[in-house]
């Protein structure tokens, strides 16, 4: 018999070594991992990160994994969580766009929280979190699960099940029962994405990669999960109604040649460069060339977006968009994103505090908003991630821009510069510029690291940036702007 795609991923796990993997894939992750350490820090005040890092700091374990900027090391399943909520909650980590879009880096959290767990060292590390990025990205090809209610997040259980498989070095039998286990609990509904949205869009992902980890520690100890899980008569391509296709050719050992080498998915997906959902990026930077021309947005009358399909599903569409009401339906409606920039020119977490989207005069304006799909700029995704802005002014003049990849898209990279600058501008207001200088230096070195506590230390706030976790939802902000 055919061996079960969970046999083929488990293959292809226990065989990925640092070796396989190319200078830039290696270089790639060290990027992310800076990225992601940058987002997770300037969210750490976060209503929802502290509710999170609260919890998990109940909980201790004797190999257990630090809760980033703390001293406390937790389970490492509420560990990858209360940290996943951190990376995530500003929805600036990375993206991948394909059938299913996603946010690769959120397997991170559970990666490092492992890795600190058994004592990996960086290379192994590294090797996982390329994995993660592998196994995610290729489930995103395969198929939308959003399509059908499902959320993204759902492939982020099998993707991280195995990065944790492989940094607990299980043998194939073990890892796909990790698999086994992650899949048969994982799937989640996209209500987390519609509607007026709540703190739970921001840690969804969080959960998925608790599970993972959960799931991987059980495989560990000896636990069976139910099999087939993809194919199998109640398996999950019945229940989520997908057909993963030929996904398990992409994970066939020996590796098959590519010419950017094994597990180099990693190399197409993107960096965010404003803390806003990634489908708006694109018009984020076309409004701001705009606003150079403009001057006074009180000269502008109307605005129309034309945009993709993807983009007017996900960000676009619903009434909820035009008045936001929360940070997590600011951050993801196409209309406020492109009309702040336009208003104030810049668009930072400043612009995502209620006082911004709930104010009359910026309501009044998203009245006169329209967003419209467009058929080329559908044609063109997911290789590109295009918005057109026309901004009609007072004196009957309509001005356009169009960006197709925006910065920071895998087709329009940043510089390392430019992800260190990022980093810093989150990080500097919360451990001050040597500290936040000394995580970059670890990362960069990350392949030499016989291990990742340097690292967890050196992100340690100080007290009084912080009270005590039973009083954690009493912090003092210490916003990045």
């Amino acid at each position: 018999m055919k061996e079960t795609l969970a046999h083929q991923l488990a293959d292809y796990a226990c065989a990925l070594r640092f070796e396989d993997l190319s200078k830039q894939v290696v270089h790639e992750v060290k990027r992310r991992v800076i990225d992601s350490l940058g987002c997770a820090l300037g969210a750490w005040n976060e209503e929802p990160c502290a509710i999170a890092r609260k919890v998990a700091s109940d909980f201790s374990a004797k190999q257990g994994s630090t809760i980033i900027g703390t001293g406390h090391k937790a389970p490492p399943d509420w560990a990858a969580f209360a940290n996943g909520c951190c990376i995530r909650y500003f929805d600036y980590n990375d993206t991948y766009l394909s059938k299913e879009p996603a946010h690769p880096s959120d397997n991170i959290a559970a990666a490092l929280a492992v890795a600190e767990s058994v004592g990996a060292s960086g290379r192994e590390l590294i090797t996982a979190i390329a994995l993660a990025y592998e196994v995610q990205c290729r489930f995103c090809d395969a198929a939308s699960i959003r399509a059908r209610g499902w959320d993204h997040v759902t492939y982020g259980a099998f993707s991280t099940a195995l990065a944790c498989a492989k940094l607990m070095k299980l043998d194939p039998k073990r890892t796909r029962h990790a698999v086994n286990i992650a899949g048969v609990a994982s799937a989640a509904m996209r209500q987390a994405r519609v509607g007026e949205l709540s703190h739970w869009k921001g840690v969804a992902f969080a959960n998925a990669a608790r599970h993972g980890v959960f799931s991987a520690l059980l495989a560990r100890a000896g636990m069976t999960g139910p099999g087939p899980i993809f194919e199998g008569q109640m398996g999950f391509e019945k229940q989520l109604g997908v057909s993963l296709g030929n996904v398990g050719e992409k994970f066939t050992v020996p590796f098959a040649e590519t010419s950017d080498g094994p597990a180099s998915m990693i190399l197409r997906t993107s960096i965010k460069f404003w803390p806003a959902e990634y489908h708006s990026q694109s018009a984020i930077e076309a409004a701001l060339s705009l606003r150079k021309e403009i001057g006074d947005p009180a000269r502008v009358r109307a605005v129309t977006i034309e945009s993709h399909d993807a983009s007017v599903d996900i960000i676009g569409s619903e009434l909820e968009k035009w008045k936001p009401e929360t940070r997590e339906t600011a951050d993801h409606s196409l209309p406020y994103i492109t009309a702040i920039a336009l208003i104030d020119g810049k668009v930072t977490e400043e612009q995502f505090q209620p006082e911004r989207f709930t104010d009359p005069k910026i309501r009044k304006f998203l009245e006169n908003v329209k967003v419209e799909r467009n058929e080329e700029l559908s044609g063109l995704y997911p290789g590109a991630a295009a918005n057109i802005v026309h901004v009609d002014l007072a004196d009957g003049r309509r001005l356009t821009r169009r960006v197709d990849y925006p910065t920071g898209h895998a087709k329009n990279p940043l510089k390392d510069s430019q992800v260190e600058e990022k980093f810093n501008v989150l990080v500097h207001p919360m451990l001050g510029s040597d500290r936040a200088r000394k995580i970059i230096e670890i990362v960069w070195k990350l392949d030499a690291a016989k291990d990742v506590d340097e690292l967890m230390k050196a992100m340690e706030m100080r007290r009084e940036k912080y009270r005590d976790s039973s009083t954690s939802l009493g912090m003092t902000k210490a916003r990045s702007t």
